[in-house]
């Protein structure tokens, strides 16, 4: 077999390695543009997960490497002029220069060919080859030549960044935040080798344009940053390398292989450097493709398949975190509005890879400094001061119990919108389970407002009865707190249930309008825009409905103006095409919603709060913007609302979320930190670890569980055992299980603990 590998960085290098050890008699040939002694950049990062991958395959290789590294087990966060370290996390630094000379010393070794100085812009020359690698880099030229083949995708972020060196010793990896007159602006600094230290600062492109900063004025950035950084830096100067300040680019591709060339390294996926991933994705992947090429010997497509189908979740997970991570450093300066030790978490926890539970298995006087900080921000005192989410929190005159908030998820049980002995268990059970604040399915403000012909409403004097026997229940046995939401359907009304076909229009559809006459997909009705008449019933129908609600026992309400529904299809750009007062600027298509709010607000006695569930994306081009939420947060705020709950997308049926781990958090946090009202997040939250790291971080004041308390109505009461919280509010008849459940949750702490410690690589720190 003949591989010419093109790009010789530390992917290239290294997948040579490990396949001509496994293959002798494969001719591997590595061509690059530079000089053997040529690197840009200064150092890089590996963690002990990474170099102990790097002992398993080729201990030549990892003698060599971990001969010449630095190691650290802090990270210290600073900020100006405080600091915190956070120890438990281990991690080594390696001169990239070092690196490479170290490579270069293995393919020799094992017979391979080095070409320098080799700068390939025609790959024709190597279409003899069985495998052309494309390892040139970011910027690649072969990627670049098959773009469309490979479905190349290069997004360039908003911050700006400058890649420098220091002579400055540093004990730990090191995050210095410092505030300016024009912004905030950061510095990522590590250790490398004796004597050498690496510093990636970052701003905001309006930061960078404020202070006068210039792309390749490498005397201009190093006078002024080390003006600004002068205390850190301790007169230690700052280097040079080809230093330009640079927008990261995200790249992606939808294909990773075209014939005999396949994508390695920055090539074929980027991730921000603020996860330190970058050199370790390139090796990792290096390791994935030489195991399917030796694998596969005979079978190049195969083996370019199966590289693939083993790699592209893990990188795709990488990038995601990346993306996350990325995401809270192009908002530092929202951050630093944060109380010291909430700030440093939040940047512990940023990539939503670090929860509170590692960082307390790993340094738990940091996480004791959180909650102390926490807990002394809390309005309300709480008896045990040791889980956030268990602490109480109001609105208005509503005291809540704990801050985890059943989410309003459809039933679809209702008969004629009436509730049943079917929700009186659903609610109840949840109540008795030990929840904070339960929200009931949306609930229909008329007939035809309803999603489906299953779901329940309180229109009618008859429904206002049925949910009063469930609030006087909840209130009558449980210290859980219960608000409806209440909305109209709009265009995405008169629908099967969910069972019967996701989104499809019942054999006797009602008429259906929205904001624009645009039908929700190709199956649904086109319904008809709203007149004003049209409005003023709608508006009325919500003013009763809130009367209603009253009268039935409710603590909260929470509009609906979410997912695409009647009052959200006025506030997105995609559903309102309007021409009229009520359409094309935000304040134009805030103006119903917020009128039927403000009429609401009226309509409900002033001692209990009011929510307001919003859409802050609509995962679509051309949707709703960050500064239109910011907008339509603070138009509600302003209106009298208590609280917004931050979801995202359903407005449309073509929609491309990107879904993870508590995924919807980020736009909670944009809500609650830049209106400064309290947020409720939501969105693929698993456990009462992820609620407590959000809660701390600051990215929401209340926590909903769909799902989760669908398949558990006691989610809580197992939370608290698994915390070891007292909770006071079991009732008698259940107290007896607490002798049971608590034991067993303990054991299972230890046990869960256990294995996160024992996941932990050793570390591969020389003693």
């Amino acid at each position: 077999m003949k591989i010419a590998v093109i790009g010789g960085g530390p992917g290239g290098l290294y997948f040579s390695i490990l396949t001509k050890k496994a293959m002798p008699h494969c001719q591997i040939d590595v061509y690059e543009r530079n000089k053997p002694d040529d690197s840009f950049g200064f150092g890089v990062v590996f963690s002990d997960e990474t170099l102990g991958e790097f002992l398993k395959r080729d201990m030549q290789s990892y003698e060599l490497i971990r001969s010449q590294f630095a190691y650290w087990d802090d990270i210290i966060v600073a900020r100006d002029g405080q600091e915190v370290s956070i120890a438990g996390n281990g991690f080594c630094g390696c001169s990239r220069k070092t690196l490479l000379k170290l490579l270069h010393q293995r393919c020799r070794e094992e017979g391979l060919n080095l070409h320098f100085e080799q700068n390939i812009d025609d790959i024709s020359q190597y279409q003899e080859a069985d495998i052309i690698l494309a390892s040139d880099g970011i910027s690649s030229g072969i990627r670049t030549q098959f773009e469309k083949e490979f479905g190349t995708k290069i997004s360039l972020k908003k911050n700006r960044f400058v890649w420098l060196g220091s002579t400055k010793p540093l004990d730990a990896f090191t995050y210095f935040f410092r505030s300016t007159p024009h912004g905030t602006i950061v510095a990522h600094t590590y250790q490398y080798e004796a004597g050498m230290s690496t510093w990636i600062f970052e701003c905001s492109d309006e930061t960078w344009q404020k202070h006068g900063f210039e792309v390749t004025n490498e005397a201009d950035t190093i006078a002024k940053i080390s003006e600004i950084f002068a205390a850190e830096l301790d007169g230690h100067p700052l280097i040079s390398n080809k230093s330009h300040w640079r927008q990261f680019p995200h790249v992606t591709n939808e294909k990773w292989y075209h014939n005999n060339i396949v994508l390695l390294g920055d090539a074929k996926a980027t991730a921000h450097y603020s996860i330190g991933s970058g050199t370790k994705l390139a090796m990792d992947c290096a390791i994935g493709l030489s195991d399917a090429v030796i694998a596969n010997p005979n079978n190049v497509q195969a083996a370019f398949e199966q590289y693939d189908k083993t790699r592209r979740n893990t990188v795709e997970m990488i990038q995601y975190a990346a993306l996350v991570s990325l995401d809270w450093f192009e908002n530092m300066d929202r951050h630093m509005q944060h109380p010291f030790y909430q700030f440093a978490f939040g940047c512990m926890t940023r990539s939503k890879k670090v929860t509170y539970e590692n960082l307390r298995l790993r340094d738990k006087s940091f996480t004791d400094k959180v909650l102390a900080e926490f807990h002394q921000k809390t309005v309300i005192p709480s008896a045990v001061e040791g889980v956030a989410a268990f602490t109480k929190f109001r609105l208005r005159d509503l005291e809540l119990q704990n801050r985890i908030v059943m989410s309003a998820m459809g039933q679809y049980s209702a008969n004629d919108g009436k509730v049943s002995d079917w929700h009186l268990v659903h609610y109840g059970s949840r109540a008795t389970g030990g929840v904070g604040l339960i929200i009931t399915e949306m609930t229909a403000v008329s007939e035809t407002g309803r999603i489906t012909l299953g779901c329940a409403g309180i229109y009618t004097q008859e429904q206002l009865v049925d949910w009063k026997k469930i609030t006087d229940f909840i209130h009558q046995n449980t210290q859980a707190k219960i608000g409806i939401q209440l909305g109209h359907s709009g265009r995405k009304g008169a629908t099967k249930k969910p069972w019967e076909g996701v989104n499809e229009p019942i054999d006797l559809p009602w008429d259906l309008i929205s904001a624009s006459p645009i039908a929700f997909h190709e199956k649904m009705p086109i319904p008809k825009a709203m007149t004003l008449e049209d409005m003023v019933l709608i508006t009325d129908q919500f003013i009763q409905a809130t009367h209603n609600a009253d009268q039935a026992g409710f603590d909260l309400i929470e509009l609906q103006a979410h997912h695409g529904f009647l009052l959200a299809s006025f506030l997105s750009p995609l559903t309102n095409i309007r021409t009229d007062e009520f359409g094309g600027s935000i304040e134009n298509r805030l103006k119903f919603p917020l009128q039927v709010f403000t009429e609401m607000r009226k309509a409900f006695p002033p001692h209990k709060p009011m929510s307001v569930r919003i859409s802050a994306s609509d995962w679509a081009e051309n949707g709703i913007s960050e500064e239109e939420v910011i907008v339509i947060a603070t138009a509600f705020k302003n209106a009298g609302a208590d609280i917004i709950n931050v979801s995202t997308g359903n407005t449309i049926a073509h929609q491309k979320p990107q879904v993870g781990r508590m995924w919807q958090t980020p736009f909670s946090d944009a809500v609650r930190n830049t209106v400064h009202i309290p947020t409720i997040t939501a969105g693929y939250i698993q456990d009462i670890d992820q609620i407590n790291t959000i809660l701390l971080n600051g990215r929401a004041n209340l926590v909903a569980l769909g799902r989760p308390l669908l398949a558990d109505a006691n989610f809580v009461r197992h939370a608290q055992a698994y915390e070891q919280f007292e909770a006071t509010d079991i009732l008698n008849p259940y107290k007896a299980g607490s002798s049971h459940l608590y034991p067993l949750k303990a054991a299972e702490r230890k046990q869960i603990e256990g294995m996160k410690k024992a996941l932990k690589p050793k570390s591969n720190k020389k003693q």
